[in-house]
């Protein structure tokens, strides 16, 4: 299957923008789609996750790292959002066997954003594919790449 490859790149300043930034992919976000967020220790993945829930209509107060659970769902008013965590998950295996990913895209309101996703290995996801790479740590500024994957059938 062929697909559409789309890329930008934006520099975050401050944990605010990074969140806005989020929040303003949320508003875009479709059930079937994955947001498959790359970033090291404290770049700011949660924090993006956290503005994604919040354009989507969640209270972000109930958004937590799903390190220890490795999936957390928020159901908001267009979606079933699985917030996904890799971090203890080695590198190699199934994850996305080990966290379910076939049996939560069942469900026709599904969203993923997966956390760690380099440890993901290969999944066919059903809907449109963002990577996200967060780059940056401390009080440095963040660069917020975006790749954004369309199936050829989903154009």
């Amino acid at each position: 299957m062929t697909e559409t490859m789309k890329s930008e790149q934006v520099i975050s300043v401050s944990p605010e923008q990074t969140f806005q930034i989020g929040e303003e992919l949320g508003k875009t976000l479709r059930a079937g789609g994955a947001v498959l967020l790359h970033g090291g220790l404290g770049a700011g993945k949660t924090l993006f996750t956290k503005g994604i829930l919040s354009g989507l209509g969640f209270d972000v107060d109930e958004v937590t790292s799903p390190s220890f659970t490795l999936v957390n769902l928020y159901r908001t008013a267009t979606a079933d959002v699985f917030h996904i965590d890799l971090w203890r998950l080695e590198e190699g295996r199934n994850n996305a066997f080990a966290v379910g990913l076939d049996e939560i895209f069942e469900n026709e309101r599904a969203i993923a954003i997966i956390e760690w996703a380099e440890r993901l290995g290969d999944f066919n996801f059903p809907g449109s594919v963002l990577e996200i790479t967060i780059e940056g740590d401390g009080d440095l500024p963040r660069s917020i790449t975006r790749i954004q994957r369309i199936p050829a059938n989903k154009n």
